[in-house]
């Protein structure tokens, strides 16, 4: 009796977890889920400890996602065995615990090589057969909902990458934006408003399903979330160093990104103990040194700067006190690159230079001149050679009656 009153309370935990995960649309945290989040991201660190560079340990993490995915299907179904194994055990004349398990392993999925005539051993393999069948098709039928939502939040990040570099920073978004802001007509207002609603479909759909925030994005310097810090940097700077440029777009672009981080933060569980109301004149991890070398570098490219950078920095801390210790929290705890004012890893990170384009105009090759574009030496480019002049004769075009036209000297 003690068996069949533990394996009807495990079936329905077990129950309750799956319609909690794949059904309900609210952000909740399963205890189930977590384990397992966890169980497999301490395999992930064991294999990728003794790899070097971020690129080969990328390439193994990438498959994280589908891991946890599988794992939570698998830690489902022995669940329920244990608990059809306990409801058949009492029914069964012999074969004992062992026999039960192979009867209800046999029942959930529909093999049937083993099955006992009586009618409560009939029902529980029935009971058992569709559970199999109605777990595996939840599974499957969950995933259009997370490649769809994790098709959304990489277009924004994709097309981020040329904005600000990879991996993305916020200065660096700046220092490439500065053409249109220098003559006032920029995109920057309808640029924050995009990426507002981008933190709010992300919040939803990594809080709902935070087996998203083990999806990588497709390429090594790439990454959502340092994609969604760069935006809030930028947002900050602007609003710091530009009091006359002072909109509601990168206000509220900030506003929902660290809420999409409070919000994906408690869904995983995170240990981060965050102020929502902190005051903006806390300390920050990322210094003042830091700040100043990219506020050089937006005025060596000419950027329109109002405030200095000792001028500009209280404003711009006041900012950054909402998110820096979420973000720098939920980065470490999912490996992502390590971009410059992303925060320390897990390992022994060293920090990813932005990637910037080399200068392509006629006679203009070679490297950017205003200097690294991460506070660092930055990978070198070579000068791009300048072309040879060659003497050639001066040409026009000659109509010539009946044989069209004709190059002549």
């Amino acid at each position: 009796m003690i068996a069949v009153i533990a394996g009807i309370a495990l079936a329905l935990a077990v129950t309750a977890n799956i319609v909690t995960t794949l059904v309900v649309t609210r952000a909740r945290r399963t205890p189930l889920l977590h384990v397992v989040d966890r169980g497999v991201d301490a395999c992930f660190r064991l294999i990728v400890w003794p790899l070097r560079t971020y690129e080969r340990k990328d390439r193994v993490l990438a498959a994280q996602g589908a891991v946890v995915l599988l794992a939570q299907l698998v830690a489902w179904l022995l669940f329920f065995e244990l608990a059809y194994a306990l409801l058949l055990w009492p029914n069964l004349g012999v074969g004992g615990l062992r026999g039960a398990f192979i009867q209800a392993g046999s029942s959930m999925f529909t093999l049937g090589f083993v099955y006992t005539r009586a009618t409560a051993p009939t029902a529980v393999d029935v009971l058992a057969a569709a559970t199999g069948i109605g777990v595996v098709a939840l599974q499957i039928a969950y995933l259009p909902t997370l490649y769809g939502a994790f098709n959304r939040r990489e277009t924004e990040v994709t097309l981020l990458g040329a904005r600000a570099g990879l991996p993305p920073w916020g200065p660096e978004l700046l220092v490439r934006t500065r053409y249109g802001v220098a003559v006032k007509n920029d995109d920057l207002p309808a640029f924050y408003n995009r990426w507002e609603r981008w933190a709010a479909d992300v919040a939803e759909s990594h809080s709902n399903y935070p087996v998203l925030v083990r999806f990588r994005s497709p390429r090594a310097w790439s990454s959502w979330l340092v994609g969604l810090l760069c935006v809030m940097d930028s947002a900050a700077m602007l609003l710091s160093l530009c009091p006359s440029r002072d909109r509601i777009e990168p206000r509220r672009a900030i506003r929902m990104g660290f809420t999409a981080l409070r919000d994906i933060g408690a869904a995983l569980g995170m240990e981060v103990d965050f102020n929502p109301d902190p005051d903006p004149d806390s300390d920050i991890a990322l210094t003042f040194e830091e700040f100043s070398e990219a506020v050089d570098q937006l005025l060596a490219v000419g950027f329109p700067v109002e405030r200095d950078a000792a001028e500009a920095w209280p404003h711009f801390r006041g900012w950054r006190v909402n998110y820096e210790g979420l973000a720098y929290g939920l980065a470490r705890r999912t490996d992502q690159v390590p971009a410059p004012w992303s925060g320390p890893r897990r390992w022994a990170a060293t920090t990813v230079p932005v990637q910037r384009p080399a200068v392509r105009s006629p006679g203009k090759g070679g490297p950017p001149k205003f200097g690294p574009a991460d506070g660092s030496a930055g990978p070198s480019q070579p000068a791009r050679p300048e072309p040879t002049p060659r003497t050639s004769a001066r040409t026009k075009l000659r109509s010539i009656p009946g044989r069209g036209l004709r190059l002549v000297d």
